[in-house]
């Protein structure tokens, strides 16, 4: 099988590497709907994160710098992947792409603040009403607050941006903030859209998403 595009980043020989990045939610599960979407022969990971959400802790998973290793180790030297990233995990996906450039080949971010300050943009927190609905999640997870703002233009890799208009907790505002700062950004905007765009409106993505991953 060919080499797929490069766009200057890491080679692939063969079908894509998807790595799946859940929110603060922490299921694995949760980009499933998409993943089933996608085509059957591309390999992918789909990501948990201990002590999160619903998800059993792990001694060894004390903080965010615990949840980049977890993707870390996934990352093959000689086989880029491509980071798919919801929420939160948007801001881990910046993270890698940043450290590891060239093992990364493409990148999509749903509703994320990917390191920018969401407030600022409309955005509303979720602190509390997660902390009603996971009391037994993680206490450090509501300290993480990660700025890449000033170092978003050094990743050229070719990221598509999903977003709906009726996302309270990222609102369209901060697609577009990312859109100005990321050089090789898309903008997708579906209506309707909240905050679990990519599980709850699959169908209406997949095709977009299949594109920008071939």
């Amino acid at each position: 099988m060919s080499a797929l595009p490069l766009s200057g980043h890491g080679r692939n020989i063969g079908p894509p590497r998807l790595l799946f990045l859940p929110g603060i939610g922490a299921d694995p599960t949760f980009w499933r709907p998409l993943g089933d979407r996608l085509p059957a022969y591309w390999e992918k990971v789909y990501f948990g994160w201990p002590g999160l959400g619903h998800q059993p802790a792990d001694p060894a998973v004390k903080g965010w710098s615990d949840l980049v290793a977890m993707v870390e180790a996934k990352l093959d030297d000689d086989r880029a992947v491509d980071l798919l990233a919801q929420s939160m995990g948007g801001a881990i996906a910046v993270q890698i792409a940043l450290k590891h450039p060239t093992r990364v080949r493409r990148i999509v971010l749903s509703v994320t603040a990917g390191g920018l300050d969401v407030a600022s943009l409309g955005g509303i927190d979720w602190r509390p009403a997660y902390r009603r609905e996971y009391p037994n999640a993680a206490a450090w997870i509501a300290a993480v607050r990660p700025d890449y703002t000033s170092e978003l233009h050094r990743i050229t890799h070719p990221t598509l941006l999903l977003w709906g208009d009726s996302d309270p907790i990222s609102p369209v505002a901060v697609g577009a903030r990312l859109l100005s700062l990321l050089p090789n950004a898309r903008l997708h905007v579906v209506p309707g859209g909240e905050h679990d765009l990519v599980q709850a409106r699959a169908d209406a993505i997949a095709d977009t998403v299949r594109a920008h991953l071939s």
